[in-house]
């Protein structure tokens, strides 16, 4: 955050949580080119929508998820101890975590961490409806920094996991640091799920990974799923259309906001001016083969443990 934004937040006397986001956005706004980091838009009004893309028939991620712990739960949960605490990071909606509480009734508690503490509630409240005897503990967070676990996980630290795909919206040296994070959070032993988008290719798969007891490294499970390369436009706002393309040479698919014309906007008494074409850089959607990633994991400190075929 750069000075001038802090002092404007810090000015109009708002509490941590929206001087931080005022901050961050005129800190972005304020870069060549302009971005917006797309934690922001996982408010409750955010998350809800999202749930809702989710089940469009054009985002095929969420439903490649669903099937491959449908089809490889068993496989999952058998290198899961019983007792393990399951920790969910960017955790949203509960329809994935509920595949693997449905085979796995030994966890010793679940803490689903997420950024949107409205949604999070809800959602641990109907988990905790369906799932009586398991402990909920969530966790309002943003999981891309540190926090610390609650007190009420005192789950075995090797049965620690992580099923997500976020990791994608990652920029890769953003992903090497949430890895290490993530690893410090949980602790030694812990192992992870991991959903990353392989690039041209129909393979889906899952790998966990684990570590020799001695070892400081964690362990790690990927789940790589299909993906698409596809360009599309479509109108937001009246002022802005946003814009989605494939990056080839960067193995993104990319997030725009395009300026319909030439405008400015005024954010704390500042103003932002944009050419008519300009973009704001909203999110990045990464592709990966099975060898970067799994380079990605051992340079983050992570060892890849098996590769489960879908």
């Amino acid at each position: 955050m750069n000075v001038h934004a802090a002092a404007l937040a810090k000015a109009h006397r708002f509490d941590e949580q929206t001087s931080a986001f005022a901050g961050d956005v005129i800190d972005d706004l304020s870069q060549h080119p302009k971005r917006l980091s797309p934690k922001y838009f996982y408010d409750a009004t955010g998350s809800e929508l999202f749930e809702q893309i989710t089940l469009l028939p054009e985002y095929y991620p969420t439903r490649t998820e669903l099937a491959i712990l449908r089809d490889r739960g068993g496989a999952i949960s058998a290198i899961i101890p019983d007792g393990a605490a399951l920790v969910e990071f960017g955790a949203g909606a509960t329809t994935k975590v509920r595949l693997l509480l449905e085979r796995m009734r030994e966890f010793s508690a679940y803490v689903p961490v997420d950024i949107s503490g409205d949604f999070l509630k809800a959602q641990a409240d109907a988990l905790r409806k369906d799932f009586p005897g398991l402990g909920v503990y969530p966790v309002a967070a943003d999981f891309t920094a540190p926090f610390a676990l609650p007190d009420a996980d005192r789950g075995d630290a090797e049965g620690r996991i992580f099923p997500g795909s976020t990791l994608g919206n990652f920029e890769p040296h953003e992903a090497c640091a949430f890895l290490r994070s993530a690893r410090d959070i949980l602790g030694e032993g812990a192992q992870m799920i991991i959903g990353v988008d392989l690039e041209r290719t129909s393979a889906c798969c899952t790998t966990p990974i684990t570590i020799p007891p001695a070892s400081p490294r964690a362990s790690i499970s990927m789940c790589w799923s299909a993906s698409t390369a596809n360009s599309a436009a479509i109108s937001t706002y009246p002022a802005f259309m946003h814009r989605a393309i494939y990056n080839r040479d960067r193995h993104r698919i990319e997030m725009h906001l395009i300026s319909h014309k030439a405008q400015t906007v005024r954010i704390l008494g500042r103003s932002f001016s944009f050419r008519a074409g300009e973009s704001i850089h909203t999110e990045n959607s990464y592709k990966y083969s099975l060898e970067r990633f799994t380079a990605l994991a051992r340079g983050s400190g992570w060892t890849p443990r098996a590769v489960l075929d879908r």
